[in-house]
């Protein structure tokens, strides 16, 4: 299985959304986190149907974000939270999901993330990447704190790349997200 998870973004895409996710979903990665945060509930809802529809077509996870009742509506069981949100989600309703996400950005965080309920995370930035330019990545020293701290596991997140994959496996990662390889 995959140690890659895509995040999305499809302002990037210059092809259309659907059919870009349909070629990644065949790709076969760990998940696909629709994290589309221009989106309103009601909009998001709607494409996450349709994304939902194609990642089950192939087999690929399907990790919506942020909107809680939209992934209820849905019927989806794995979501992905900022950790502002996770920790204002109540335990009834953190008990509707199987798979819990949460973005880190330091060890602290990520025993926070663990004591609410998360099941995985993301850390990151660990890479220079132009999703958050001018801001100096954290680096894989970050990165192994995160991963030495919990015994969940953690996605490194940005400027994500084959090419230092393996770097963020050696810190003990479970495996990369990726943005801009997958929309772009």
């Amino acid at each position: 299985m995959s140690d890659i998870i895509c995040v999305t973004n499809r302002k990037l895409c210059k092809e259309d959304f659907l059919t870009r996710i349909e070629s990644i979903a065949a790709m076969h990665p760990k998940a696909v986190i629709l994290r589309e945060k221009d989106l309103t509930e009601a909009e998001y809802t709607q494409l996450a149907e349709k994304v939902m529809e194609i990642c089950r077509r192939y087999g690929t996870q399907c990790i919506l974000h942020t909107f809680i009742n939209a992934a209820v509506k849905l019927g989806c069981d794995s979501i992905h939270l900022p950790l502002p949100v996770l920790r204002e989600t109540s335990e009834a309703d953190k008990a509707r999901f199987r798979v819990i996400g949460c973005s880190c950005h330091s060890a602290e965080e990520a025993r926070e993330a663990v004591s609410l309920g998360a099941t995985y995370m993301t850390a990151g930035h660990v890479f220079a990447t132009d999703c958050k330019k001018g801001l100096p990545p954290r680096g894989l020293e970050f990165l192994r704190q995160v991963c030495s701290t919990v015994d969940i596991p953690v996605y490194a997140i940005g400027g994500i790349s084959a090419e230092n994959m393996d770097d963020v496996r050696k810190a003990g990662a479970a495996g990369g997200c990726i943005m801009s390889g997958f929309m772009v």
